[in-house]
């Protein structure tokens, strides 16, 4: 296990080591849902002083040796509980993290509703989860259940005797915040955006410098469609402290602003802000029906480019689609294209930057005249074709215009060159 991690589960389990005295007397853990809490009395002579060898041992692997002899002998204990929590920080010591999600199995059995054991077994979960791999995401849900659990028990957890106020309400904290982790990350993945939010937004008010959780909270208000501002403010504040994510919260803001101005404001205003401004907010990009109108305020349709005809057409701003089909339908225009596939009778192309990329035809250009088989071009060829629109279609993503009489006239494969009259062909000399 990771020193970090040691760190954070010891955390965890100190009010456990706190009453783990070795006096014979007990009040139940922390996550025991009871009023009060209540001594607890070994009676047996023997089991009192094999107790107190084993709360007082030293030596991380002595202990745990002691504590397993020490339930195995008395299974039923009425330290069993607080017995298990010393194995737990035992084992911790020694950084044995199966022994440790084994403990904490067997400290649920014994207590559903102890804090220790619950914190643990929801960190882990949640940790097994951010490594990947074909358990990771019933790793995270069970680490949002395990977090659900805990916060419900902390409302009734009884406060530790020896004790005062602030130091139960600490000691509180560091729980809320392992539960409350699990269970905004979880709800992330469950697309239960709302309670990611709330949890998450708990998490990084707690723990401000917390990378990964300022990242899950820009992700659980950049995620919804529409996505939520404050997601922009959280991104940026993600990218200055792990620059890697920079491409990433400019891009986000761009799609959202529908440019990069302001960018570099809103990361210094992150980075000097521990939380999000009042009032904070980014002007969001133009609707596509509104693009599309200024694009005709700009030139006439019958001079746009391909990809702008196609972003008016799918714009949802009637009155400019018509605008432009008016002016192409049925008129000879040319345009520069990719190829997608090809027959001699008719070319599937590319016209757009997008569907370029995505090798996606757009463009179904109807021959005139059939190409020979030597001059039919290759996917990727690059052509300037001519024809004349005929009809579109338009269905979520996917667009395609249909041009009859179409030409190729830039790009084809040269024809073949016939040899010369009275010419021979000539072999040279081996």
């Amino acid at each position: 296990m990771k020193k970090s991690l040691i760190m954070l589960l010891l955390a965890a389990v100190s009010i456990a080591a706190a009453q783990a005295a070795p006096a014979g007397q007990q009040q139940p853990a922390a996550g025991a849902a009871a009023p009060q809490p209540q001594k607890k009395v070994i009676q047996d002579p023997a089991e009192y002083n094999a107790y107190v060898a084993a709360a007082n041992a030293t030596d991380p692997a002595q202990k745990a040796q002691l504590v397993e002899s020490y339930l195995q002998t008395y299974p039923n204990s009425v330290m069993k509980e607080d017995a298990l929590e010393l194995l737990l920080k035992a084992y911790q010591q020694q950084g044995k993290e199966d022994q440790i999600k084994a403990t904490a199995q067997r400290l649920l059995q014994v207590n559903p509703n102890n804090l220790t054991g619950l914190a643990l077994l929801s960190y882990l979960n949640r940790a097994q989860a951010q490594k990947g791999g074909p358990n990771a995401q019933a790793a995270l849900q069970e680490a949002g259940e395990l977090g659900a659990r805990g916060l419900k028990a902390l409302d009734t957890a009884p406060k530790p005797e020896g004790y005062n106020d602030q130091q139960w309400e600490s000691m509180k904290n560091s729980f809320k915040v392992i539960y409350e982790g699990s269970v905004g990350h979880a709800a992330l993945q469950a697309k239960d955006y709302p309670t990611a939010q709330k949890n998450l937004k708990e998490v990084v008010a707690a723990q401000p410098n917390d990378v990964n959780s300022i990242y899950l909270l820009a992700l659980a208000y950049l995620q919804p469609k529409p996505p939520v501002v404050d997601g922009l403010f959280w991104i940026a504040k993600a990218a200055n402290a792990a620059p890697q994510l920079m491409p990433y919260a400019k891009n986000q803001y761009i799609r959202y602003h529908g440019g990069d101005t302001g960018f570099d404001e809103l990361l210094a205003t992150a980075k000097s802000s521990p939380t999000i401004p009042a009032g904070f907010t980014v002007a969001p990009a133009p609707t596509p029906a509104d693009q599309a109108a200024d694009m005709l305020k700009k030139g006439s349709p019958e001079k746009l480019s391909f990809a702008e005809w196609q972003f008016i057409l799918t714009s949802g701003n009637k009155e400019a689609a018509d605008q432009v089909w008016a002016a192409i339908k049925d008129k000879a225009v040319q345009l520069q294209a990719v190829v997608i596939d090809a027959t001699k009778d008719s070319l599937k192309l590319a016209g757009s930057a997008d569907d370029i990329d995505a090798k996606k035809a757009d463009i179904t250009l109807n021959l005139a005249e059939p190409l020979p088989a030597a001059r039919i071009p290759k996917a990727g060829t690059q052509l300037i074709v001519q024809g004349n629109p005929g009809e579109f279609t338009a269905q979520g993503d996917d667009f395609n215009m249909t041009l009859s009489k179409g030409e190729v006239l830039k790009g084809l494969p040269e024809p073949a060159k016939k040899p010369a009259a009275g010419t021979h062909a000539t072999h040279k000399a081996q």
